[in-house]
């Protein structure tokens, strides 16, 4: 920015607009504007309010004046329960599944060996009742002959009558 004369904010005073904020910064007093102090849960961690040597408050960012050794009791937190369920059912869950499938490597010829019998089973039980079941119908309709004679109709799609002879 080139310094204009003629310009409303720079023909009061021959200093530039920085140089003007700098010598008001210079010129003012200490605490010109109380600041609207934080409340405690809106300071970060690791932030206070501190007196600065000219007697201004102000928040800073600060290191602990004396250093706590941390004790292994703070240090250390509890496992939940349900980390500690979870730790003692995932082998067991894992060695239960191992030993199904062990079982099921061991049981499958004998398990393909009982499912032949068992359709060998199913394939004689139907060998046998399905003769007894035709010769049964059989015998219920055998004597009982319907004979139809004269079926009549009139037309392409005329209703057809008959006569029925026993």
């Amino acid at each position: 920015m080139s310094h204009d004369p003629t310009h409303p904010s720079t023909a009061l005073t021959p200093h530039p607009p920085i140089a003007r904020v700098r010598l008001a910064a210079e010129q003012a007093p200490p605490a010109v504007l109380p600041g609207v102090p934080l409340e405690p849960h809106e300071i970060p961690p690791g932030v206070q309010y501190v007196t600065l040597p000219d007697g201004r408050v102000t928040l800073a960012y600060t290191h602990p004046t004396h250093a706590e050794p941390e004790s292994a009791a703070s240090s250390s937190q509890t496992v939940p329960a349900w980390a500690k369920t979870t730790a003692l059912l995932a082998p067991t869950v894992g060695l239960g599944i191992t030993g199904a499938g062990i079982g099921l490597h061991y049981a499958a010829p004998g398990l393909i060996a009982m499912a032949h019998a068992l359709w060998a089973t199913v394939a004689l039980i139907a060998a046998g009742t399905l003769p007894l079941l035709l010769l049964r119908a059989r015998r219920r309709t055998g004597p009982h002959i319907t004979h139809h004679t004269h079926v009549t109709a009139n037309g392409l799609f005329g209703r057809a009558s008959n006569t029925i002879n026993h």
